[in-house]
């Protein structure tokens, strides 16, 4: 059954628009409620309960207040954590034994957008199954429980604390971080009061940048998804190393001494080195667009490399499929199954340092083995309906590229989840040919659909 309302991380959109309304949230936290409390065995006089966290956009306490609304009226409890990362909502949920946990954040997504992503019990994302049950009930009439019945809330004023010390464990105790001054950028976002006390209180220097929200500056020009910011930063304070993490925690880049910039596939690699000398390491998982570069240094790590599609919930999928602990996404998005439930960019980051001190290598030399092929990328526009996958002649060109290529490089068409594009990418070890055999394809593509329209 195809999706109405839930994409790959829960509800998103712009506040104000079909689905991020007061109304539809509220709804959406009724139908949720109904469906938990339809699908939990508790004791005899016991209701569910549900933890409510957020991160700093203004909509957010608009939409904090639907969503109790809705899980009061089903009869649920609701638990606030107010400002925490998305991840720490993950670990809060199943350190309180809840049978839920909710965050309201868009991620990196600038300030107007916002969005309700949900987990289980169990801190994992809810499977599809759960999110399809929700999505049948949020259209139908809203009930409200008896008076008797309503659920209550109550905020919890420890939660911040709870997780820092939850984020400190995953470091090794025999390590610290004295002697690193670290540049520590939070894009204004929900981890702004978390994660500088968590670098501080395992040894380092913080110079924290990014930590004065206000509601509409969240990804403003900053974190994880504007790391030019952090680079100015670490230089102009002769920083040791920057960190960055997006609107709602879960996304990390790193830069170095130097201001040279680090991604989700090098930090990934950074881990996964150390992991493979420690004995630890069973096979990663990158996507899609994980460079093929990366792919070839993991094998002569000695280690299987998988590729799930692009998203973290599908990396975490994979990870679970093969029992490994490993992944991530170039974007950032790095899952320590070791350490935590999901994605987490504090946790990721703690991982690096530890990589590095293990090792006794900087980000430079852990990264010199990692060489990163050429990519190209072109968007071609899409008209409504148009099917590129049956068109024979841009099959034929993708083919005739990848032949071209060989082992030295590949090809990937991918449509876009939120524009009327497709994705033209080509890599390779050569840079004039990649360009060049991603021009032709995307040429080719657009001829195609001036032919049929």
């Amino acid at each position: 059954m195809a999706r109405k309302y839930f994409g790959t991380d829960g509800v998103r959109g712009k506040v104000g628009e079909s689905a991020i309304t007061p109304d539809f949230v509220m709804r959406l936290g009724y139908a949720a409620g109904v469906t938990l409390v339809g699908r939990e065995q508790l004791p005899r006089g016991d209701r569910p309960a549900v933890l409510i966290g957020k991160d700093t956009r203004i909509s957010g306490y608009m939409l904090e207040a639907a969503l109790e609304a809705g899980f009061a009226a089903a009869g649920v409890d609701v638990l606030l954590a107010g400002p925490v990362p998305t991840p720490a909502v993950a670990y809060l949920t199943r350190a309180l034994r809840l049978q839920a946990g909710v965050v309201i954040s868009a991620s990196h997504n600038p300030y107007y957008d916002n969005g309700i992503k949900f987990f289980s019990a169990d801190g994992n994302k809810l499977a599809d199954a759960v999110e399809m049950e929700i999505e049948a009930r949020v259209d139908q009439p809203m009930g409200c429980a008896e008076s008797a019945k309503l659920g209550k809330a109550r905020r919890i004023d420890d939660a911040a604390g709870r997780y820092i010390e939850f984020c400190k464990s995953t470091f090794p105790n025999e390590l610290d971080l004295r002697k690193l001054r670290i540049v520590l950028d939070c894009a204004n976002g929900a981890a702004y009061h978390i994660a500088p006390s968590v670098f501080h209180e395992l040894g380092a220097e913080v110079v924290s940048v990014g930590v004065d929200p206000n509601g509409l500056n969240i990804n403003e020009c900053c974190g994880a998804t504007s790391p030019e910011h952090l680079r100015a930063a670490v230089l102009a304070n002769k920083a040791d190393l920057g960190i960055a993490l997006d609107g709602d925690g879960d996304r990390l880049m790193m830069v170095d001494a130097s201001g040279a910039l680090y991604d989700g596939d090098k930090l990934l690699y950074v881990i996964a080195s150390a992991q493979r000398t420690l004995g630890r390491l069973d096979g990663v998982v990158g996507t899609l667009m994980s460079n093929l570069g990366f792919e070839h240094a993991v094998g002569r790590l000695g280690v299987p490399f998988a590729r799930a599609k692009v998203g973290d919930r599908y990396v975490l999928e994979m990870l679970q499929e093969k029992g490994w602990k490993l992944g991530g996404e170039n974007s950032g998005h790095i899952i320590c199954l070791d350490r935590h439930t999901t994605g987490d960019g504090i946790i990721s980051a703690l991982q690096v340092l530890a990589a590095l001190q293990f090792t006794g290598k900087s980000l430079a030399e852990a990264c010199s083995d990692l060489v990163f092929y050429p990519q190209k990328l072109i968007n071609v526009k899409l008209p409504a309906g148009f099917n590129w996958q049956a068109h024979a002649g841009i099959a034929a060109a993708a083919r005739d590229a990848e032949v071209r290529l060989g082992s030295r490089g590949r090809v990937l068409l991918r449509p876009s989840g939120t524009e009327p594009l497709l994705r033209v990418m080509v890599e390779g070890q050569d840079r004039a040919e990649v360009d060049g055999l991603a021009r032709e394809i995307a040429d080719c593509v657009e001829k195609a659909t001036v032919a049929q329209y």
